[in-house]
């Protein structure tokens, strides 16, 4: 949905490039992409893992003990198996987190998982959260057509970012007829025959015709059995782990969402082949460790934001002394002839020795552009 919501961005923009183009969108045929997509995904990692002889069961599994996995049937949780094992990975993922204030009905009140994609593009749709998820899902559905209101609980969007890379997306998403709605902080959802009444807890109220809830997840943790076999979980039910994703149980792994680290489909990946590594003795010769602080993070708003390594303002924070060096996009010719000069790249280095230590960019193709900052950041270069 984001895919089809950046090429009807790219067509409003046509006629700045001397083109004369419409487009509308057809939400039947986007839902059924999103379904055809998914499906491949499914069917090929599937094949993936049987050619490399990897046994797919369906079901629900749970630990018994710390040797034993209980396969269970899907609706009725009755125990269909159970096999002994040398080690377990457990990455259950995560799911939407719901307020004791609000009641999802699918339609009106939305999780971020009930509106990808929704039954028909909202009218007036406020969404609550201005995190990772609430910026994407404002730059979807203010593309897709709905009149969006977003709920900041702060004072800028994407509270834990550069404050400069967030003013240039507050300022595209005003520049669209985004409302934002600063320092609100959700507390109340009424259903209405027309609709939703947001409250919120300074008193101001937001009408709308639908609302999705996007105040982060909570890990898939319940139900896998880690208290049976002695896994620590942690007050908000994440499993503790080490350098190597092992937990407090030597042989049971976490990975991804459930491991309390970065939620980034590309951090679990690396986690999976650390883990795999460590299980074939690896870890015994020269090797590196996961440098959470050093990974890389994607927004896929319009325009894109990526930052890797040390912030700005955490540097100001701890009182360490850096370089800043900015670079607008207005300056390069190729986004000026692309007709996208928005948004910069933002270095921080190390005075002294000029090593490259976090950047941020926001604008075009910023998920891609911010690779080359990784590799500066986590090979020391200069």
């Amino acid at each position: 949905m984001i895919a089809t919501a950046d090429e009807l961005r790219r067509f409003s923009r046509a006629p700045e490039m001397g083109l004369d183009a419409s487009s509308s969108l057809d939400i039947g045929a986007l839902a059924a992409r999103v379904v055809r997509i998914e499906e491949h995904l499914a069917r090929s990692t599937l094949a993936l893992l049987e050619s490399q002889n990897v046994r797919v069961v369906v079901g629900r599994g749970r630990l018994r003990d710390a040797n034993t996995i209980e396969i269970c049937d899907v609706s009725s949780w009755a125990v269909t198996e159970t096999v002994q094992v040398d080690a377990v990975l457990l990455s259950t993922g995560s799911r939407p987190r719901i307020p004791d204030f609000a009641s999802v009905d699918g339609e009106r009140v939305m999780t971020t998982r009930d509106a990808y994609p929704p039954s028909k593009i909202p009218e007036r749709l406020v969404i609550i959260g201005s995190g990772v998820t609430g910026v994407e899902f404002t730059h979807m559905f203010s593309a897709l057509g709905s009149d969006v209101t977003l709920v900041v609980s702060r004072q800028q969007v994407l509270p834990a970012k550069d404050p400069e890379v967030a003013a240039v997306l507050e300022e595209e998403f005003l520049r669209r007829g985004v409302t934002l709605l600063k320092g609100a902080r959700a507390n109340a959802i009424e259903m209405t025959t027309a609709g939703v009444v947001i409250g919120c807890e300074d008193g101001r109220t937001v009408e709308a015709t639908n609302t999705v809830l996007a105040i982060g997840s909570i890990p898939n943790s319940e139900g896998v059995g880690a208290e049976a076999a002695g896994v620590t979980v942690d007050a908000n039910g994440y499993l503790t782990i080490n350098r190597h994703c092992q937990t407090n149980v030597a042989h049971i792994y976490a990975a991804g969402d459930l491991s309390g680290k970065l939620p980034l489909s590309s951090v679990a990946a690396m986690q999976g082949r650390r883990i795999a590594e460590h299980l074939m003795g690896m870890h015994s010769m020269p090797h590196t460790h996961i440098d959470y602080d050093k990974a890389a993070s994607a927004i896929f708003t319009d325009p894109e934001v990526a930052d890797v390594g040390l912030a700005e303002a955490d540097a100001f924070a701890v009182g360490r002394k850096i370089r800043v060096t900015k670079v607008p996009f207005g300056v390069n010719p190729k986004a000026l002839i692309d007709g996208d000069a928005r948004g910069f790249v933002k270095l921080i280095s190390d005075p002294a020795t000029g090593v490259v230590l976090g950047g941020s960019i926001v604008g075009a193709h910023a998920a891609e552009l911010i690779s080359v900052v990784a590799l500066a950041v986590n090979a020391r270069l200069k």
